[in-house]
């Protein structure tokens, strides 16, 4: 075996366990630690797909940005113990037995996929690079790249104010 295909194992074992790590775990915080560990360890794939652009969007809109805002979330929300309603044992069970279902039929598309065996098409253009996609990006697409990052803008301003407490006059 390769240390490639090792590699590529090695993350693919994170990355199972992390995510099942993710919807199992009780405690919210956790989770959210389980998920970043997830999109870390698929930063990883992309790197090893040779997907620089990829595994930098990935590691600082999902594994960054995201979690950030999860996290913000869980602690606004003030999750406690006392007030969680306890799921009855057979709906986790069924999580569980569905959960083994989605493997298994996985494992087996998996198994019996064939890969494609045949040459790639070299044009000699190099569509994976940073510097590439930064002049398509910001020659081509120049004005929708502007409308989304104002959009993300006004965004990020509602959340602020709709997570701004009222105060409250006293007389």
């Amino acid at each position: 075996m390769s240390t490639i295909t090792i590699i590529f194992y090695f993350l693919s074992a994170i990355t199972l366990a992390s995510a099942f790590l993710t919807i199992y775990s009780r405690n919210p915080i956790h989770s959210a630690i389980y998920l970043v560990i997830c999109m870390m360890s698929i930063v990883g794939h992309y790197l090893m797909f040779n997907a620089q652009f990829l595994a930098l969007v990935q590691l600082i809109v999902y594994a960054g940005a995201i979690m950030v805002l999860f996290l913000f979330t869980i602690m606004l929300m003030n999750l406690n113990k006392e007030d969680e309603v306890h799921k009855p044992r057979i709906t986790r069970l069924g999580a569980i037995v569905v959960f083994i279902l989605m493997s298994v039929v996985l494992v087996t598309v998996f198994i019996n996929s064939k890969t494609i065996m045949g040459e790639y098409d070299v044009t000699g253009e190099d569509f994976q690079s940073i510097k590439a996609l930064g002049k398509i990006l910001l020659n081509e697409y120049m004005v929708p790249f502007e409308f989304a990052s104002i959009l993300l803008l006004v965004a990020m301003m509602g959340v602020v104010l709709l997570s701004k407490k009222e105060k409250t006059e006293k007389k």
